[in-house]
């Protein structure tokens, strides 16, 4: 029963965000203004940068107390002519920082705009974002509002899939936030722990970032966890404002979505590594030790663990007890059809405007074979009525021996969900990959394919790869719906 362990954590994780309506922070802000600095790290963004400055510009935000400060890592193409432009149209408020040696990572980049922020005390919050982002004109003065409480050390943002009507995976994306983002961060909220500040949008107090050093950790891939574990186990809150909505460009390509997500994945497993103590050991300091917080982020990080186990199990039952294989199979399903129903129309519910455009990937988010699996599981007379009689009459006889490897083939899918899902990524760049890769991606579904991506994160970790920033490639396509 070990796949059932990460659906009763979701299921339950859901259950929770229920609560967050008596379970929030609203309660202890205010209407608040501090001087805040952007900081935006910047290698070769030409393309996006020159939007992102002037949506800054236009946030409904008191313009005296808002400074932008774009580092610009060693670009290479025009985006140094870029940021010089908007700095001479909003003089004042656009700084150019510029690194003669870039291509370091995104913590060193920052780290270079940290030591010149806090050089002096004008900055009272610090906003670290990214290049391609784009802030809707509240979205700050929401996120700042939580800062009235001096417990609040770290605040997040909402980040949604901005790339417009985008292709089949920026879809699946774009729903898959609604549950990482609008639903687990409520989640998080109620439970008192947020295990990430989005990367794209954190805003932290000046306090904040003298008490866990000044300076963003260099060691890891998940730079943005590490800050929010750190910030919190200083004894500060983190704090997701739902309501503060940021925009932007998502991969469209599995290749692309692969390298973003490998790197997520690994930060991760570095993550557990660092904080071995704090996991199921509960402190008066911080709520990250707690028993519910630790089930819920080890069921995500285990996840491709657990799928290869529960199939192996269920094959070694085959053949030993056919009979318990067979109840432990359609109770391991008729669990996942639940959470499944459950979770599916709970999100979209959260984000109606868009659950509107991605229902069909929503559906489909756990891919067509496994939903046939909870189909045949749920209602196994429809399964019977099939092979019994709509077959035979169609004159296809289907032997025992098909049947034992139908049999087979449901019992190992989760495992091989995960393989089917990666064959997706390999045949993209092939000659009518562009064709094939949705194929696979909609029969495997979109889950295994992430749990793929972070089982490739444990064996780039075990091999102890190099950890290289491989940049997710942007166009400029985000934005805010019409």
């Amino acid at each position: 029963m070990l796949g059932a362990v990460p659906l009763t954590a979701a299921a339950y994780q859901y259950v929770l965000v229920a609560f967050h309506f008596c379970r929030n922070h609203y309660k202890l802000c205010s209407p608040y203004f501090p001087r805040t600095a952007i900081l935006v790290p910047a290698w070769n963004e030409a393309m996006v940068i020159g939007a992102s400055i002037d949506r800054l510009m236009q946030l409904n935000y008191p313009p005296e107390a808002l400074r932008v400060f774009v580092v610009d890592d060693a670009s290479t193409d025009e985006t140094p002519d870029v940021i010089l432009s908007k700095a001479a149209r909003y003089p004042g408020q656009v700084f150019h920082l510029r690194r003669l040696k870039g291509g370091e990572g995104k913590a060193h980049t920052l780290n270079h705009g940290l030591e010149v922020i806090l050089a002096d005390d004008w900055m009272q919050a610090l906003l670290i974002m990214d290049a391609d982002v784009i802030y809707e004109p509240d979205s700050l003065r929401m996120m700042t509002r939580h800062l009235a409480d001096p417990k609040v050390g770290a605040v997040t943002a909402y980040i949604k899939e901005g790339g417009g009507s985008g292709n089949y995976l920026t879809k699946f994306i774009a729903f898959e936030y609604i549950t990482a983002q609008a639903a687990a961060r409520r989640c998080q909220n109620v439970l008192g722990a947020v295990a990430c500040l989005a990367g794209g949008a954190q805003l932290h107090s000046r306090a904040n970032l003298e008490a866990i050093g000044s300076r963003i950790d260099t060691s890891s891939l998940a730079e943005d966890t590490f800050t929010t574990f750190k910030t919190q186990m200083a004894g500060r809150r983190v704090v997701f404002e739902p309501h503060a909505k940021v925009w932007a460009e998502e991969p469209g390509t599995i290749v692309g979505l692969w390298k973003q997500r490998l790197r997520w994945a690994r930060g991760n497993v570095q993550v557990t590594k660092r904080f071995a103590g704090v996991w199921c050991r509960p402190s008066r300091s911080h709520r990250l030790g707690t028993i519910s917080f630790s089930v819920f982020w080890f069921s995500l990080l285990l996840l491709p663990i657990l799928m290869i186990c529960a199939s192996a199990a269920l094959i070694i039952l085959y053949f030993a007890d056919f009979s318990l294989a067979w109840i432990t199979f359609h109770v391991l399903w008729i669990i996942n059809a639940l959470t499944y129903v459950f979770i599916t129309a709970f999100v979209l519910m959260m984000d109606w405007q868009t659950g509107r455009r991605v229902w069909r990937q929503a559906i489909l988010f756990p891919g067509l074979i496994s939903l046939s699996i909870i189909i045949a599981a749920c209602f196994p007379r429809l399964l019977q009525l099939v092979f019994n009689d709509a077959l035979p009459h169609a004159g296809i006889a289907v032997t025992a021996a098909q049947r034992r490897s139908l049999v087979l083939f449901a019992y190992g899918w989760m495992a091989v969900s995960m393989l089917v899902a990666f064959l997706g990524k390999s045949v993209e760049q092939h000659r009518f990959g562009r064709l094939l890769a949705p194929m696979f991606i909609y029969i495997a579904g979109f889950g295994p394919l992430l749990c793929a991506c972070t089982f490739a994160s444990y064996i780039k970790e075990l091999r102890g790869a190099e950890m290289i920033w491989d940049k997710t490639e942007k166009t400029g396509k985000a934005g805010m719906p019409a």
